[in-house]
């Protein structure tokens, strides 16, 4: 009966995000509990690789459906929407709001660290809260209106750890570099992952007459090839002596 209560059978999830690393799993774990996965992302063509991964080796036929659009833009997303309702003819019944950038900064030989919150381009800022925060903010305001409208849904936000403590940056740190060339965890990250746990208490107390819960989700850092450099400095912080394994959130979401 307990696993009865956690199963998604006939349940349609969208995934922002969905190409992307932990995206992929997100959609794992609805798709693994007999629900629908919906993988919204602006990139087509990591998208169609990552349905066919999860159909040629997981045997999703018929349970993924890719939807290219962009959570920067609202009729983007109501688009998305009725795209959904026309294929499936259902209103999404959950919303994974994952959409993120990983920023990549190229740094010239003797140029400042653009990390660093000096530095830091307000076109960077802009853009990334664009894509984490205020693309979570209008992918609930359009599904989580559609899910109210029906009188049900589930609106779970990706946050993290450093969403409810400080980045340590010390574990960023290179040997020989001055303390203004060093490259840091950047602001955004910080800033995009509280809000979203802002955002949720919000959306938690907006809509539960209708039947729409909303609630964060807040993991520490996933292993993916990091460095020995970088391990040997964050493992010592963690409690159990190492990072999660890639799919070890799936149960949690």
């Amino acid at each position: 009966m307990v696993l009865e209560a956690f199963q998604l059978k006939h349940k349609v999830a969208v995934i922002t995000g969905g190409a992307g690393l932990l995206g992929l799993k997100h959609a794992e774990a609805i798709l693994e509990a007999g629900g629908k996965a919906v993988l919204a992302d602006v990139n087509i063509d990591r998208l169609q690789e990552a349905k066919e991964k999860l159909i040629n080796e997981r045997d999703f036929a018929g349970k993924v459906m890719i939807l290219q659009m962009n959570v920067c833009e609202e009729a983007s997303i109501e688009a998305g929407l009725q795209e959904i309702e026309k294929q499936w003819g259902e209103t999404p019944h959950i919303l994974i709001n994952n959409a993120a950038i990983d920023p990549k900064f190229d740094q010239s030989a003797g140029e400042k660290p653009k990390s660093r919150l000096e530095n830091f381009p307000v076109e960077q800022w802009n853009m990334e809260l664009g894509v984490g925060l205020t693309g979570s903010f209008l992918c609930a305001k359009v599904f989580g209106r559609a899910m109210a409208e029906k009188k049900g849904g589930v609106i779970l936000n990706i946050a993290s750890d450093l969403g409810v403590i400080a980045p340590d940056q010390r574990i960023y740190r290179k040997e020989g570099l001055a303390d203004d060339e060093q490259n840091v965890k950047p602001v955004t990250y910080s800033v995009i992952k509280h809000g979203l746990i802002g955002l949720t208490k919000y959306l938690a107390t907006y809509w539960p007459q209708s039947g729409v819960r909303c609630n964060a989700f807040a993991p520490g850092g996933v292993f993916n090839n990091h460095p020995e450099e970088f391990l040997s400095k964050i493992t010592p912080l963690i409690p159990m002596g190492r990072m999660a394994d890639i799919d070890e959130y799936k149960a949690a979401v």
